[in-house]
């Protein structure tokens, strides 16, 4: 049998918004809004770390340079455009300047979700890609801003841990 294509990610993210806004509603009857973006923000994160692990898998490892195809995932279709700012061995630093992923979420009527179903995901996901790397992020087009400022980092760089024992 042959592998299934992946579909994109941003087709993907549509399909789970589908299913999961109207659930986020209901629940936000019952418990109310508070509690129940809580609820869903916490699995959220739970789902992105354990995608973080499966794409270091799927990509053969999780330093940077891995990482970087796992960016170009998220790309696909021009889900992404990115001003890069710096990409090499320390650091991996880009600003989103066009998030399709914020206009689907507008176009569904669910902008007040986008935070919590994408973004919610990046800090949780590289904790299960590679929790050495660290991941700054200050501000998205979700909330409002005219780009969201990735910033990742490596522990320590390549150059003073290459004669470290472990």
């Amino acid at each position: 049998m042959a592998t299934p294509t992946p579909i994109p990610l941003l087709r993907q993210r549509e399909i789970e918004a589908g299913v999961i806004a109207p659930l986020v509603r209901a629940f936000a009857a019952e418990v109310g809004d508070g509690r129940a973006r809580e609820i869903v923000a916490g699995v959220i994160r739970e789902l992105a770390e354990q995608g973080g692990c499966a794409a270091a898998v799927a990509v053969g490892g999780s330093d940077l340079a891995h990482l970087r195809r796992v960016v170009d995932r998220w790309r696909e279709g021009g889900a992404l455009e990115l001003d890069v700012l710096r990409d090499d061995d320390e650091a991996l630093e880009f600003d989103v300047v066009r998030c399709q992923f914020a206009e689907m979420y507008r176009r569904l009527g669910l902008a007040d979700l986008g935070p919590v179903l994408s973004c919610g995901r990046d800090a949780a996901m590289i904790a299960g890609f590679n929790p050495a790397i660290h991941f700054t992020r200050t501000q998205t087009i979700m909330e409002g801003a005219p780009h969201c400022n990735f910033r990742y980092r490596a522990a320590t760089p390549p150059a003073e841990s290459a004669g470290t024992e472990q």
